[in-house]
Protein backbone atom coordinates (compact mmCIF):
# COMPACT_ATOMS: atom_id res chain seq x y z
CA UNK A 1 0.00 0.00 0.00
CA UNK A 2 1.42 3.40 -0.98
CA UNK A 3 0.43 6.91 0.10
CA UNK A 4 1.74 10.26 -1.13
CA UNK A 5 1.18 13.68 0.45
CA UNK A 6 2.40 17.13 -0.54
CA UNK A 7 3.99 19.44 2.00
CA UNK A 8 3.23 23.14 1.74
CA UNK A 9 5.61 25.56 3.42
CA UNK A 10 4.16 27.09 6.56
CA UNK A 11 0.76 25.41 6.19
CA UNK A 12 0.22 24.52 9.84
CA UNK A 13 -3.55 24.37 9.27
CA UNK A 14 -3.02 21.07 7.42
CA UNK A 15 -0.24 19.83 9.72
CA UNK A 16 -0.91 16.26 10.74
CA UNK A 17 -3.00 15.34 7.69
CA UNK A 18 -0.48 12.76 6.48
CA UNK A 19 0.04 11.16 9.89
CA UNK A 20 -3.73 11.08 10.52
CA UNK A 21 -4.40 9.42 7.16
CA UNK A 22 -1.70 6.83 7.76
CA UNK A 23 -3.05 6.18 11.27
CA UNK A 24 -6.53 5.45 9.86
CA UNK A 25 -5.07 3.10 7.25
CA UNK A 26 -2.99 1.22 9.82
CA UNK A 27 -6.01 0.79 12.12
CA UNK A 28 -8.04 -0.48 9.18
CA UNK A 29 -5.28 -3.00 8.40
CA UNK A 30 -5.27 -4.23 12.00
CA UNK A 31 -1.71 -3.13 12.77
CA UNK A 32 -0.82 -3.38 16.45
CA UNK A 33 -1.37 -0.19 18.48
CA UNK A 34 2.29 0.18 19.52
CA UNK A 35 3.46 0.17 15.90
CA UNK A 36 0.71 2.62 14.98
CA UNK A 37 1.73 5.02 17.73
CA UNK A 38 5.44 4.87 16.84
CA UNK A 39 4.65 5.43 13.16
CA UNK A 40 2.31 8.34 13.77
CA UNK A 41 4.68 10.12 16.18
CA UNK A 42 7.64 9.81 13.81
CA UNK A 43 5.66 10.86 10.75
CA UNK A 44 4.01 13.82 12.52
CA UNK A 45 7.37 15.11 13.75
CA UNK A 46 8.89 14.86 10.27
CA UNK A 47 5.83 16.47 8.72
CA UNK A 48 5.99 19.41 11.16
CA UNK A 49 9.73 19.85 10.58
CA UNK A 50 9.19 20.08 6.82
CA UNK A 51 6.28 22.53 7.19
CA UNK A 52 8.22 24.73 9.63
CA UNK A 53 11.66 24.72 8.01
CA UNK A 54 11.39 23.84 4.32
CA UNK A 55 9.98 25.46 1.20
CA UNK A 56 7.78 22.51 0.32
CA UNK A 57 8.16 18.81 -0.22
CA UNK A 58 6.59 15.41 -0.35
CA UNK A 59 5.81 12.48 1.92
CA UNK A 60 5.76 8.90 0.64
CA UNK A 61 4.60 6.05 2.88
CA UNK A 62 4.82 2.37 1.96
CA UNK A 63 3.11 -0.23 4.12
CA UNK A 64 3.66 -3.95 3.67
CA UNK A 65 3.33 -7.06 5.82
CA UNK A 66 6.51 -6.48 7.77
CA UNK A 67 7.26 -2.79 7.88
CA UNK A 68 6.25 0.80 7.28
CA UNK A 69 8.70 3.00 5.36
CA UNK A 70 8.15 6.75 5.43
CA UNK A 71 10.16 9.17 3.31
CA UNK A 72 9.85 12.91 3.90
CA UNK A 73 11.75 14.87 1.25
CA UNK A 74 11.86 18.64 1.24
CA UNK A 75 13.40 21.50 -0.61
CA UNK A 76 14.84 23.88 1.90
CA UNK A 77 17.80 25.10 3.86
CA UNK A 78 19.08 21.65 4.78
CA UNK A 79 20.52 20.77 8.17
CA UNK A 80 24.02 22.23 8.69
CA UNK A 81 24.85 20.02 11.68
CA UNK A 82 22.91 16.75 12.08
CA UNK A 83 24.64 15.87 15.37
CA UNK A 84 23.50 19.17 16.87
CA UNK A 85 20.00 18.81 15.40
CA UNK A 86 19.67 15.39 17.06
CA UNK A 87 20.16 16.92 20.52
CA UNK A 88 16.95 17.35 22.51
CA UNK A 89 16.03 21.00 22.83
CA UNK A 90 18.13 22.31 19.95
CA UNK A 91 16.02 24.18 17.40
CA UNK A 92 16.27 26.68 14.58
CA UNK A 93 12.53 27.34 14.60
CA UNK A 94 11.43 30.91 14.07
CA UNK A 95 9.71 32.87 16.86
CA UNK A 96 6.43 32.56 14.94
CA UNK A 97 6.71 28.75 14.85
CA UNK A 98 7.52 28.68 18.56
CA UNK A 99 4.48 30.85 19.33
CA UNK A 100 2.30 28.16 17.70
CA UNK A 101 3.71 25.58 20.10
CA UNK A 102 6.21 23.96 17.74
CA UNK A 103 9.98 24.22 17.54
CA UNK A 104 10.88 22.78 20.94
CA UNK A 105 13.78 20.84 19.47
CA UNK A 106 12.23 17.41 19.98
CA UNK A 107 11.42 16.55 16.34
CA UNK A 108 14.47 14.54 15.29
CA UNK A 109 15.03 13.01 18.75
CA UNK A 110 11.38 11.84 18.81
CA UNK A 111 11.72 10.43 15.31
CA UNK A 112 14.81 8.48 16.36
CA UNK A 113 13.08 7.13 19.50
CA UNK A 114 10.05 5.93 17.54
CA UNK A 115 11.68 4.29 14.52
CA UNK A 116 13.71 1.15 14.03
CA UNK A 117 15.78 2.72 11.26
CA UNK A 118 16.44 6.38 10.54
CA UNK A 119 18.43 7.82 7.66
CA UNK A 120 18.90 11.56 7.16
CA UNK A 121 20.34 12.87 3.92
CA UNK A 122 20.78 16.62 3.78
CA UNK A 123 22.54 19.24 1.73
CA UNK A 124 22.70 22.83 2.90
CA UNK A 125 20.78 25.07 0.51
CA UNK A 126 19.16 22.12 -1.26
CA UNK A 127 17.02 20.16 1.17
CA UNK A 128 16.65 17.14 3.40
CA UNK A 129 15.33 13.62 2.97
CA UNK A 130 14.39 11.71 6.11
CA UNK A 131 13.74 7.97 5.67
CA UNK A 132 12.11 6.24 8.64
CA UNK A 133 11.30 2.56 9.05
CA UNK A 134 9.09 0.93 11.66
CA UNK A 135 9.07 -2.86 11.73
CA UNK A 136 5.72 -4.36 12.61
CA UNK A 137 5.39 -6.55 15.70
Amino acid sequence: MHYTFDIERGNFADAGQASSSVKRALKHLGVDPVSIKRTVVALFEAEINAIAHAYGGRIDVDIDDGKIVMVVADQGPGIPNIDLAMQEGWSTASPQVREMGYGAGMGLPNIKKNTDELKIETEVGVGTTVTMTVYLA
